[in-house]
């Protein structure tokens, strides 16, 4: 299993249009082949300055790489993540035997 997370601050001003569009359009990432538990978390933390963070999971290798180079994720990648995200922490997991 490999549980892929990212957290990230966008662009837009907070509780903006903008930021609740952004929001719902990534749920599209939850109906890719193969994601798993998909959720949309609030950063609360004031160690980070942080807002936002995806967390699925995958059963396996090959069902992240299906996720990563699937024609949904590539296009919210290059359509919207890349010009809203201000910046962002991408960690990927793998459990320990």
């Amino acid at each position: 299993m490999i549980r892929h997370t990212v957290v990230f601050r966008l662009k837009h001003k907070e509780s903006s249009a903008e930021e609740a569009k952004f929001l719902e359009d990534a749920k599209i990432l939850a109906a890719i082949p193969g994601v798993e538990k998909f959720e949309q978390l609030r950063q609360v933390s004031p160690k980070n300055d942080y807002r936002f963070g995806f967390s699925m999971e995958f059963a396996d290798q090959a069902a992240y790489s299906g996720y990563n180079d699937h024609p949904e994720h590539v296009a919210f990648v290059r359509d919207r993540w890349i010009p809203e995200v201000a910046a962002f922490l991408e960690i990927d997991y793998a459990l320990l035997s």
